[in-house]
């Protein structure tokens, strides 16, 4: 049976969360933008970048209702968002690349793997299992970004580390929680963790073997 009880969470949690939200909300903005979606596609983007991860945490963990159902107001905060920043850019004639929206990213990628970790171990999950559902929480948002917007997810084709640093990140929580340290604490790292990750994977170029096809032994990366 579903658990229909709402669920809250600490100061921390919820301040994690925001940040997170707005992170990726912002990465489905700008890259509504590139794609030249109207101001309706813009939204939905961002919305499905913002809230897709945590929506597929919540319904692998039973939790109802779905966090973005119970606080509502955070889906005003979004269309505020969008608008926004629709209206700063146009404003500014700032023209968005692929490169801006990897920051925000990133940045979502780090706080969406420590909330999302942090919860599945807040509800016994197995250290295992609270891991995968931080990656989900911190990667779904961007593969359905990334769908809407007719792109491969950049998750599993551009061959820079994202899934990994989030998987790191989420053994990071993990490891904290059994070291007793301070929520606040376990959340920093494990957050600072992945997005750095993702950011050095990003400033440095790290590259992932692509797959080798034909039996040629190209591995190169377009």
């Amino acid at each position: 049976m579903a658990n229909t009880i709402p669920w809250t969470l600490s100061h921390t949690q919820i301040a994690v969360e925001v940040v997170a939200t707005i992170a990726f909300a912002l990465s489905g903005v700008i890259e509504g933008a590139r794609k030249r979606l109207d101001a309706v596609g813009i939204c939905v983007v961002a919305g499905l970048a913002a809230f897709g991860g945590g929506t597929v945490r919540d319904i692998l963990l039973d939790r109802r209702p779905l966090f973005w159902v119970q606080h509502a107001d955070w889906v005003w905060a979004l269309l505020a968002l969008c608008i926004g920043a629709m209206l700063f850019m146009r404003a500014r004639h700032l023209e968005p690349t692929e490169r801006a929206m990897q920051w925000p990213d990133a940045l979502g990628l780090g706080l969406f793997t420590a909330l999302g970790t942090q919860i599945a171990i807040d509800a016994g999950m197995p250290s295992i299992i609270a891991v995968i559902l931080g990656m989900v929480t911190a990667v779904f948002g961007g593969v359905l970004r990334d769908v809407v917007c007719n792109e491969i997810p950049r998750a599993f084709s551009d061959h820079r580390p994202y899934a990994i640093c989030s998987f790191v990140g989420g053994w990071v929580m993990v490891l904290a929680h059994a070291a007793d340290m301070p929520q606040w604490g376990a959340l920093v790292a494990a957050a600072a963790t992945a997005t750095a990750l993702r950011a050095a994977s990003v400033a440095m170029d790290w590259r992932l073997p692509a797959w080798r096809a034909g039996g040629t032994g190209s591995d190169d990366v377009p």
